[in-house]
């Protein structure tokens, strides 16, 4: 078989997996049109439809899923055998994917990792902010960042922050206005900022304890966004109570320019993991992004 129809091949289990030419030709760095007309001609020389096609999606067909469940790890093997000579090199190097959340990302990945890949030139770290709990595996991520009870028990996890503590803030201006709550309940007289959560459309709970006894708010507001760094400044305009990481808002703590409410109420729970599986392959670049990352008491 030519290189091109490798390339074609190629395509086609990118594409089938992201289940979008969008996505599929921004990972392959060609154009839609490109990856369009190279679908096409595959179809067309293969004799037999691959892919089923509408306005929101792409999907195998009966054809397609075979080829793609036959090819897929064909490719993956092949991709693990290059990984495996780059061993052979005096420097680790390598490609490293990860998906986590915006705050373990901010506030665990870039920190710890900046300090360490400057001196490995040769590793390339990709990090791609979820909330919605991806399948690594599926979505071909080398690992995942995750709270400690939402990692999967066939997963191999290695702690990579302390334990995390949730803050209920606001601003000298919003409570000039309204009085402080005194307990959980009272958060349903007040203006709170949501989080939408995309696993489910769903809104971030507030979950709260004290003396063994669990409560789940559900708040209402104005402002609702899908990331915690715009709840943030929103808090510090005034627009009503946020509930956030305790390590996100010690800036804003210690200026004034927010304020801590229903301390009592927030109880430190597990910190986040890194997790990936244990019957995988790595290489020497995961092993220094996994001891970079790894928590340290």
């Amino acid at each position: 078989m030519s290189r091109a129809n490798l390339n074609d091949l190629q395509a086609f289990v990118v594409i089938t997996r992201e289940g979008s030419f969008t996505r599929a030709a921004a990972q392959l760095g060609v154009s839609q049109s490109a990856l369009s007309h190279t679908m096409r001609a595959l179809e067309a020389r293969l004799g037999v439809r691959l892919l089923t096609r509408t306005t929101r999606s792409v999907s195998p067909t009966e054809a397609g899923e075979r080829l793609y469940l036959s090819m897929a790890p064909r490719f993956e093997e092949i991709e693990f055998e290059l990984a495996a000579v780059s061993e052979f090199r005096d420097t680790p190097a390598g490609n490293v994917r990860i998906s986590a959340s915006e705050h373990a990302a901010n506030n665990i990945l870039w920190p710890k990792l900046l300090k360490v890949l400057p001196g490995y030139p040769d590793i390339k770290v990709e990090i791609t902010v979820d909330y919605a709990l991806s399948d690594i595996v599926a979505q071909r991520y080398d690992a995942g960042v995750r709270l400690g009870d939402q990692v999967a028990k066939d997963m191999i996890a290695v702690p990579v922050g302390p334990r995390l503590r949730m803050a209920v803030v606001g601003s000298p201006e919003y409570f000039n206005r309204r009085p402080w709550p005194k307990v959980p309940g009272d958060l349903a007289e007040h203006s709170c900022i949501n989080l939408r959560l995309p696993t489910h459309g769903s809104l971030l709970q507030w979950d709260f304890e004290k003396d063994g006894h669990e409560l789940k708010a559900r708040v209402e507001g104005q402002w609702t966004f899908n990331s915690s760094m715009p709840i943030l400044r929103a808090a510090v305009a005034g627009c009503g109570l946020a509930f956030l990481p305790e390590d996100m808002v010690v800036k804003e703590l210690a200026d004034g320019s927010l304020i801590r409410v229903l301390e009592d109420w927030c109880q430190p729970f597990p910190g986040y993991h890194l997790y990936y599986p244990n019957r995988r392959e790595h290489s020497s670049a995961f092993g220094v992004v996994v001891d970079a990352l790894r928590y340290k008491d």
